[in-house]
């Protein structure tokens, strides 16, 4: 069974539990640190994929093809709020490749941006394609299809060339063959990817330090790693933990749907976090409490930086009226294989 990770205390009493597994590997495949089986545990991938999602861009040269900049990538990478300034870069982006909003499939919902959300309803206007967190990742399968020359109709198909080349690489990250990825569904209607706790892990490793793959593949990492880091915000928004993180921290962070969190540390080590009940907040969400409990552990983050990511690390519980009468906090210690 999964180990409790997270717990949710109201007054004296623990009144909500979540469990997990995590581990932290390097990018030899070395286990340096681990909690529960992370080995055993297999889950998808969901939204964490999306860099990985977005590396066949520069590797076929797409992104170069229509000259997509450091912000588009960050975009095409992120699972973004819907705020202004996410719908205006997707737009952009849209106008660089010659397509248009018609041509996502990706549905609609409100922005996840509590006040971009308010904002629409307060104009009596209804959400665009464009505010989809999904929508600039899409997008980048869109100038992906344009690029290869083959239908943009059925792109989030299994066997659609984008979906094929996303495949590839993220087969190629993580160090298991194609036939051995589980392959489901995701909430915008394209692929997801399962592998083990671990092996998402090691895939952000390799995507931190790619030593062992091809320099076009390395490069491409490196391109996709430099726009997150680059325009953090684009990739989530306010109040996000992706965000947050990459602003007070060099790391690399994407979360995902279902209580999955990853992140990647300079040097090549990739932390994979996945809640076993799923449960994303909102805010406090435990994986984000859990992954700011890692990285302390750690010693990764200074008094300073945890300061500054206090709403994630140890958020506390309030009434309607706002009065604090709780906290949700960390509750495991990591079991240490191999100093990181």
């Amino acid at each position: 069974m999964s180990e409790t990770l997270v717990e949710q205390v109201r007054g004296g009493l623990v009144e909500a539990i979540h469990r997990g597994d995590l581990a932290v590997v390097d990018s030899h495949g070395t286990l340096r640190a681990s909690v529960g089986d992370p080995r055993g545990k297999i889950a998808y991938w969901r939204s964490a994929a999306k860099p990985f999602q977005a590396l066949p861009l520069i590797h076929s040269g797409a992104a170069e093809r229509w000259n997509l900049s450091s912000a588009d990538l960050a975009l095409i990478a992120g699972s973004h709020n819907g705020e202004p300034i996410h719908v205006d870069q997707a737009s952009q982006i849209l106008a660089k490749i010659g397509c248009r909003p018609t041509d996502l499939v990706c549905g609609t919902h409100p922005p996840l941006s509590p006040a971009a959300a308010e904002e629409l309803r307060r104009m009596g206007a209804e959400p665009s394609v464009l505010h989809h967190n999904c929508s600039g990742n899409h997008i980048g399968m869109l100038a992906l299809a344009e690029h290869l020359g083959v239908p943009l109709s059925g792109y989030p198909a299994r066997d659609h060339p984008v979906q094929t080349a996303i495949l590839e690489a993220v087969s190629g990250f993580v160090g298991v063959a194609e036939s051995e990825i589980v392959v489901g569904v995701d909430g915008c209607g394209v692929p997801c990817f399962g592998t083990s706790v671990y092996h998402l892990a090691y895939a952000f490793a390799r995507f931190m330090e790619p030593e062992q793959l091809s320099p076009a593949w390395a490069g491409a990492a490196h391109d996709i790693r430099t726009a997150m880091a680059g325009d953090p915000y684009l990739v989530a928004g306010q109040g996000r933990l992706d965000t947050d993180l990459m602003q007070s921290a060099d790391v690399i962070a994407k979360g995902g749907a279902s209580g999955v969190q990853c992140v990647g540390l300079p040097g090549g080590v990739g932390i994979a976090i996945k809640i076993e009940d799923g449960s994303m907040g909102p805010p406090p969400a435990p994986g984000a409490v859990a992954t700011i409990a890692v990285l302390q552990q750690l010693a990764f983050l200074d008094e300073e930086q945890v300061c500054a990511l206090s709403a994630h690390a140890r958020p506390v519980v309030r009434t309607s009226a706002g009065q604090v009468v709780g906290e949700v906090r960390p509750a495991f210690e990591l079991v240490l294989h191999s100093t990181p």
